[in-house]
């Protein structure tokens, strides 16, 4: 099997062949999308942030209405699965479902589904990005959860490559700027760093959360502000964060071209840094 083609994979306990059916048919995280998950970085062994993901995950969980997973068992499935990857670079995503039920959006019976997997994942590099014309709306049932009804993120990535993009970004229901599909957003504006707060319904990043927290610790000004759409159709410099990019800066919106900001790079470094002394942070 070609590297790139990797997979290790946990379920029900032990490493599994990812070939290897596993999951019922009528799990409710493939019927009706009712599960949660998360993804991160896998370094030599190590996941970035394991902390911060579990409780993301469990606060998905609740917001969803599912039950919780068992923390420990999570912890155990990801350091299997880490040590049967080894070293390298890897991307670890765990998947939390709320288990068999009917077909249909009746509530699940359980016990839910739990599935931890490790496959690859790219070096991190600057990012083309589309504007949507779809919105995302800060106050539905799943806003600022991170769950697996990812249809309309993946019709969106879709509209955007179509473009030669290699991200999409979401406006809200208000026209402010959002997120991506799988990132948050941050624009240079005037010496600073702004990123659209959680009240405009993007998801609570865990890098978003740790790049504001080492900035402003070394000295950048990074602060939450809503913002127009027109503050990124119109930016000089902007930035995505998420799991397996880190930062990167944005060299493109809707084919107008952007140059890498100072404190983009600056922020990058940073965090490109600390990530490797603090992988719990």
């Amino acid at each position: 099997m070609p590297l790139d083609d990797r997979v290790v994979l946990w379920f029900d306990g032990a490493i599994r062949d990812h070939t290897e059916p596993l999951v019922r048919a009528d799990d409710h995280g493939l019927t009706v999308g009712d599960g949660v998950f998360e993804a991160c970085e896998l370094l030599d062994g190590v996941p970035f942030a394991l902390t911060r993901h579990l409780d993301r995950l469990e606060r998905s969980a609740a917001g969803l209405g599912i039950p919780v997973p068992d923390r420990q068992e999570v912890v155990r499935a990801v350091k299997e699965v880490a040590e049967e990857w080894g070293p390298g670079l890897g991307r670890a995503r765990i998947l939390w479902t709320a288990g068999p039920g009917p077909l249909g959006s009746e509530a699940a019976w359980g016990p839910g589904t739990l599935v931890v997997a490790v496959g690859p994942v790219g070096e991190p590099r600057p990012v083309r990005v589309a504007i949507v014309p779809f919105t995302r709306n800060e106050r539905g049932a799943l806003a600022g959860l991170k769950t697996t009804s990812y249809g309309e993120n993946a019709k969106a990535l879709a509209w955007a490559k179509e473009r030669g993009a290699d991200e999409a970004v979401f406006a809200n229901t208000r026209g402010e700027l959002c997120e991506g599909t799988g990132t948050n957003v941050f624009v240079e504006s005037d010496g600073m760093l702004l990123t659209p707060p959680l009240d405009s319904g993007c998801l609570a990043g865990v890098t978003r959360a740790v790049v504001m927290e080492w900035a402003t610790e070394e000295g950048i000004d990074v602060r939450e502000q809503a913002m127009p759409l027109e503050a990124l159709k119109e930016a000089e410099h902007a930035a995505l964060t998420s799991s397996t990019r880190g930062m990167v800066p944005i060299v493109a919106v809707d084919e107008r071209e952007l140059t890498p900001g100072p404190l983009t790079e600056a922020v990058a470094d940073i965090y490109t840094r600390r990530h490797l002394e603090t992988p719990d942070p």
